[in-house]
């Protein structure tokens, strides 16, 4: 593990912080969205590009967008560092190479959603492309569907992964509980594993969808957050599930704003 000083640990420590809040106000507007549109009463099921583009057009929107937006980077920029410098001694073995490079893809996917609030940002009528049609776009490159599949069992393994922090706690080793009292300690612990199941529930269906997209050759069964938000309402009681889900999301924020203030953050 490399490590840094001075003031280049202390700009690290503040994109990774800065990186999570955005993060945490993101899953807050998909999980208030949702849960909106649990009842009929607006809002909407969809991920975080919808949410944002959602919430552009509203009071303090432009606001919004350009928070985000510095936000978003600051947490790609953080995910990438995570990597490169293995600031959690996660090793050179297979399972580190594979944790290493879950940073980057998790820093990527929010660099998406912060390239979406720039364009908003700038008025661009370009839409982005939905998980069907960037499926199908894999497809047709050769092995397209193996690599589908795979991806598909790789985020139903992300989402498992999420029930297991949950259970285990493990989500505390990152940390500095010796910073938090012992009340606040266990609101923390409640609001990261309802957090954590409800985005392995998403992670599971997404997996799910992708997977059954490559098995049958059918681009238009592959679900983003959005499609696995749907498909929870579409259940018996999904009304109640959803809002139980959405509820989940924003907990899930909640984890994330812990995180910003408390999770050790050296590089």
């Amino acid at each position: 593990m490399n490590h840094t000083s001075g003031n280049t640990q202390r700009g690290v420590s503040l994109a990774a912080r800065a990186g999570y809040t955005a993060k945490g106000i993101v899953y807050v507007l998909i999980g208030g969205l949702s849960a909106m549109a649990a009842f009929g009463l607006g809002g909407q099921r969809g991920g975080a590009s919808e949410a944002v583009t959602h919430m552009a057009s509203k009071t303090l929107g432009t606001t919004l967008m350009v928070v985000l937006s510095i936000g978003l980077l600051s947490y790609t920029a953080w995910r990438i560092i995570q990597a490169v410098l293995d600031s959690e001694d996660k090793g050179n073995g297979l399972k580190g190479i594979l944790v290493r490079t879950g940073f980057v893809i998790s820093g990527l996917t929010y660099a998406t959603v912060a390239w979406r609030c720039i364009n908003l940002l700038m008025q661009s009528a370009s839409s982005s492309s939905s998980t069907s049609q960037r499926t199908a776009m894999v497809m047709q490159h050769p092995g397209g569907l193996i690599a589908i599949g795979v991806l598909g069992i790789i985020v139903a393994l992300v989402g498992l992964r999420q029930f297991q922090r949950a259970i285990k706690r493990s989500y505390r080793k990152s940390w500095h509980t010796e910073k938090m009292p012992e009340h606040q300690l266990r609101i923390a612990d409640a609001i990261a594993r309802w957090g954590l199941s409800a985005r392995g529930v998403v992670f599971l269906i997404i997996g799910g969808f992708l997977c059954l997209s490559a098995l049958h050759t059918d681009p238009s069964q592959a679900k983003g957050l959005g499609g696995a938000l749907t498909t929870v309402a579409q259940q018996p009681f999904g009304p109640w599930l959803l809002l139980a889900v959405a509820l989940g999301l924003i907990a899930y924020g909640g984890y994330c704003f812990v995180n910003a203030r408390y999770r050790t953050t050296s590089a």
